[in-house]
This record gives C-alpha cells, sequence and structure tokens, in this order.
C-alpha cells in the first residue's frame, strides 16, 4: 500500500487551515476536484474521516487535528533539509539570521560581517542585538542559526547548544574626569565598594563577567553601591563619562574616550597577599549552534 505523500500533506494541511477547499485551492494554485481527491485519498487509506461535511461548511475531526500537528512538523523538517542542501552548494547563495549580544554586535562583529560578505556575497545575513540571555535562548529555540555571547550559557541552555570559543573581550573599570579616581592609574580591591557603581542589567553579557569577577575576588555584588542599572553599554559608558560613578566596560568601546582622554581606565590590584596582583577581567566570545539544527 502506497503511504501518503508530501503534496498530500500540503493540501491537508491547506485545507485546516482554511477549512474551505476552495481556498485551500486557490492558496495551493490547483483545482478543488484535486483537493477534494487528495483528502479523500487519505481518508480511505487509513480509514478515517479527516473533516466533517456540515452543509456548505466542514470541520476538522480528532484525527484531522492529530495529522494537522504531525504534518506541521513535517513540512517544517522538510523545509528545513532542503534548506540545508541549498546551503551546501558552496555557500554561493542562502541567508542565516545571526543573533549577537549587545557589545560584541556593535563593536567586535562588523569587521567580521565585511570580510563574511566579501567572500560569500550570495548570502543574506540577519542579524539582532539583544542581551546575552536573549541570544542563548533564542539560538536554542531555532530563532537564530548562530549566535554569539559573552558569559555562561544557563545549564538549561546547555543541553541544546553546540558552543566554541571565536574571541575574547577584555572587561575594565572606566571613570569620568569629575571623579576622584580620575587621576590614578590603579585601585585596590579593598576601594571598589567605596564609590559608586553604573550597572548593566541582569542577563547582559558584561554584568556577568563583572559579577563573575568579583565573586572570584571574594566580593559580594551587593556590597557595592549601585546607582543606576541601565540596558545599554552606551548609555553606560555617557553616564560614567559625565561623572556619575565607576563601571565596568568592555576595553573594544572606549578606544575613543580613552585616546580624548575623557575617561580613565584602570588597573585593579590585589594587596592582600604578600605580593602585588594585577587583576584582569577576561572572557571569551562564544559562538552557539543548536545541536540538531543545520
Amino acid at each position: 500500500m502506497a503511504g501518503m505523500t508530501l503534496d498530500q500533506l500540503r493540501v491537508f494541511l491547506a485545507v485546516a487551515e482554511h477549512l474551505h477547499f476552495s481556498r485551500a485551492a486557490e492558496e495551493l494554485c490547483i483545482t478543488q476536484p484535486a483537493v477534494s481527491a487528495a483528502i479523500q485519498c487519505l481518508e480511505v487509506q487509513y480509514g478515517v474521516k479527516l473533516f466533517h461535511r456540515i452543509g456548505r461548511r466542514i470541520e476538522i475531526t480528532e484525527a484531522g487535528k492529530l495529522l494537522q500537528v504531525e504534518t506541521q512538523k513535517i513540512l517544517d523538517q522538510v523545509a528545513l533539509t532542503e534548506r540545508g542542501l541549498r546551503e551546501l552548494n558552496d555557500l554561493q547563495r542562502g541567508h542565516f539570521n545571526l543573533g549577537s549580544s549587545l557589545t560584541i554586535g556593535n563593536y567586535w562583529l562588523p569587521e567580521k560581517l565585511c570580510y563574511f560578505k566579501q567572500k560569500y556575497p550570495g548570502i543574506t545575513v540577519n542579524c539582532t542585538i539583544a542581551n546575552g540571555d536573549e541570544i542563548c535562548t533564542g539560538t536554542a529555540t531555532g530563532f537564530f542559526d548562530l549566535g554569539l555571547v559573552t558569559g555562561e550559557v544557563k545549564p538549561a541552555l546547555q543541553i541544546s547548544l553546540d558552543t566554541e570559543v571565536v574571541g575574547s573581550e577584555r572587561l575594565l573599570i572606566f571613570v569620568g574626569k569629575s571623579h576622584p579616581w580620575f587621576e590614578r592609574t590603579e585601585i585596590s580591591l579593598t576601594e571598589i565598594a567605596t564609590t559608586d557603581w553604573v550597572m548593566r542589567e541582569p542577563g547582559s553579557g558584561a554584568q556577568q563577567m563583572f559579577e563573575q569577577a568579583l565573586q572570584s575576588w571574594i566580593i559580594n555584588p551587593t556590597e557595592l553601591n549601585v546607582i543606576l542599572v541601565l540596558n545599554s553599554s552606551e548609555m553606560v559608558k555617557a553616564v560614567v563619562e559625565s561623572g556619575a560613578g565607576a563601571a565596568a566596560i568592555p576595553e573594544l568601546m572606549v578606544k575613543k574616550e580613552l585616546q580624548l582622554a575623557t575617561m580613565r581606565s584602570l588597573q585593579i590590584v590585589d594587596f592582600r597577599e604578600n605580593y602585588q596582583r594585577n587583576m584582569a577581567i577576561v572572557q571569551p566570545v562564544v559562538k552557539l549552534k543548536h545541536r540538531q539544527r543545520f
């Protein structure tokens, strides 16, 4: 006995979505008798009714509802497979959705994208910038084909994602001209809790990096006097440059301000041991890919 075909499933799904044979035929650019024949073939072949015919309208049956759910899964997988085969054709054409955390997307990624477009001009790249948590979740759910983040991937998402280190990002402590630390080049760990701080929101890769560094230095992040929490590193930089507290900002973002001497970076030094130790905040840039997607 011949099994169901993809064409039959496409016809069935159109009828299930429209609950109308003529509209399904119009969507598929085929005749209404061809639609009726495909549905009848499925019903006869499997001995079930997929639709109730009630006067001039139809209603989907329980068997039809089951087939609708499974058909959508099948056709989605077929589309994904076809796309994968097309895009393996020497990367001559295709597209992918890329998600990147804010700092990486704004400062680290543009040069890489320019190089990629020069090498593969036929590939369309759709890039979304968001915080690290959103990029991880979007890649795990299939919204992004690839993700770029710093910071940790939540344990609940690690089972779905492959990770690869593709670069690094360094976080530095910065202050503006009116801050008491501006004329200095270093501060001690014990001084961290003695000034106001401007922070990124929870879920930001930069914020995760800073909090992890504090914890590794045996400093509780809640001990810091946080006066502002902002969802943009550019906003954090602007506020600190105007003199409102200190902030941990990715080095990539402040090259211009350092050249103009409107901001100062400070080395953190640990004097708690018998020797002086410089403390660095460095985190890898991680590429994320769903384990089961092309």
